[in-house]
C-alpha cells in the first residue's frame, strides 16, 4: 500500500499515515519502521491488526 506521513513524532515514537487511495489514516509505531520517516514523506507499508485497531507495519520510504 502507498501513503503519505500525516504526522510523526520521533521523540514519542508514533504517528499516522494517510492512505493514497482511500484517504484512511493508520497508526504507525516506531517499532514498525524499516526507514526513518518524517512528516509528508511518501511511504509504502502493510497493514496488520493491532491492540487498538489496524496499524501500518513494515513502513519504508517510497
Amino acid at each position: 500500500m502507498k501513503g503519505k506521513v500525516k504526522f510523526f513524532n520521533a521523540s514519542k515514537g508514533f504517528g499516522f499515515i494517510t492512505d493514497s487511495e482511500t484517504g484512511k489514516e493508520y497508526f504507525v509505531h516506531v517499532s514498525n519502521l524499516i526507514d526513518q520517516i518524517r512528516d509528508n514523506d511518501q511511504v509504502v507499508y502493510e497493514l496488520k491488526d493491532g491492540k487498538k485497531g489496524i496499524n501500518a507495519v513494515n513502513v519504508r520510504l517510497a
